[in-house]
């Protein structure tokens, strides 16, 4: 019996061997790269062709798809190592991994991907939060959920992304703890003579990041400009240390430095020229390696402040000092955002609100002042002209 063809994946219709009709159309492509089908049954053709259009109706509507028996785990394996990993950086790579294979999968991943719901997904989260884990973890595995669904929607093997029918796990705002000028003083004056003197004076003239501060290599200072380039930032995956490209176009930033910093890094300079270190990272241990971050803390950062007196902050809070100072002396938020690397200034803004809330007030009271002086020089000159008149 002849057959009629149509257009690609604009479906069929034929008449089967025990008189049926059948109709199909492709909904999407499974993990193996094969088209995956639809197919309806009618006793006519006709009957069988007004399926057919609803079928194609509720294709173009995103309301059909099928993605076989692939399960949500092995969907996700497939797509971090596939889609995922060549687009993004060790790092993120290393976390994604770590939210699938230690939270989504063990807890959903045996869910066929076409039958996953809303309810699924809102069920591990708060399945997370009861085993402890942290906010931030929760919105990892929502990131990485989110993100792989739409590329599954966007080969038609579900319908829909159900992540975005979900409550995303929220992160509670982390109070930060900058240092003020007092502070900063006692901070500077504990670190004279110490090893790393200088990074704790780029640290809070700069606003780096503490993996870009030890990314810096001395290609990236120019001491007779006084500027620092950010091009890399040291990372730590599984304890391997690596040199890495910053995370956005706007961490890749040059930033101007004050004298005294520049001035720290000149004496920075001789002290690794004595030890033999002057190749490579600016900031380094004794043989010329690169920092870790836990080393550093234990043996470096938290004596510091407990030799100056000062309250146990995170590091992170060196580089809100930097920011809030600037602000407190009326530099223009965008600028702050260029130093500090910032994505958009909206995260600027939003961070560092509270100081901007005190500049709205010392903005008032310079309104103010400004509006007394200009009136009582108006009375001085109307009773200088009646007085003349």
């Amino acid at each position: 019996m002849s057959r009629k063809r149509r257009g690609r994946n604009e479906g069929s219709v034929f008449q089967r061997g025990d008189g049926r009709w059948s109709a199909s159309v492709t909904v999407g492509i499974n993990a193996n790269g094969n088209r995956i089908r639809k197919t309806v049954y009618g006793a006519t053709k006709a009957e069988a062709q007004e399926k057919l259009l609803r079928l194609q109706s509720a294709k173009l509507n995103g309301m059909l798809a099928d993605s076989g028996k692939l399960t949500l785990a092995d969907f996700l394996g497939q797509w971090l190592e596939d889609s995922a990993r060549p687009t993004i950086r060790a790092g993120t790579y290393a976390n994604y991994k770590s939210a699938i294979d230690n939270h989504v999968s063990p807890k959903i991943g045996g869910i066929r991907l076409d039958r996953l719901t809303p309810a699924h997904v809102q069920g591990l989260y708060g399945s997370m939060e009861r085993d402890g884990a942290s906010a931030h973890v929760r919105r990892l595995a929502h990131a990485v959920l989110h993100r792989s669904l739409k590329l599954a929607m966007k080969w038609g093997m579900v319908p829909r992304n159900v992540a975005d029918a979900v409550e995303a796990p929220r992160i509670e705002k982390q109070d930060i703890q900058p240092l003020n000028g007092d502070q900063v003083a006692r901070l500077f004056k504990a670190a004279i003579g110490d090893r790393l003197e200088a990074l704790y004076v780029v640290a809070i003239a700069s606003g780096l990041r503490l993996g870009e501060l030890f990314g810096l290599q001395w290609a990236d200072i120019d001491l007779d400009v006084g500027t620092v380039t950010v091009r890399r930032t040291l990372s730590e995956i599984h304890g391997k240390l690596t040199l890495a490209e910053p995370k956005t176009k706007k961490s890749r930033r040059r930033v101007e430095l004050p004298a005294m910093a520049v001035d720290a890094l000149c004496d920075h300079r001789k002290r690794m020229l004595a030890e033999g270190n002057l190749v490579g990272s600016v900031f380094c241990n004794r043989a010329g390696g690169f920092l870790r971050r836990s080393h550093f803390h234990a043996q470096q950062y938290k004596p510091l402040l407990k030799r100056a007196g000062l309250p146990a902050i995170r590091f992170h809070d060196l580089r809100h000092t930097a920011a809030t100072l600037l602000l407190e002396q009326g530099v223009h938020p965008k600028v702050v955002q260029e130093r500090l690397g910032h994505s958009q200034i909206s995260v600027t803004l939003d961070t560092y609100s509270h100081v901007l809330e005190g500049m709205q007030k010392e903005a008032a009271s310079k309104l103010n002042t400004m509006f007394k002086s200009n009136a009582d020089k108006l009375k001085a000159a109307e009773k200088k002209a009646a007085a003349a008149g």
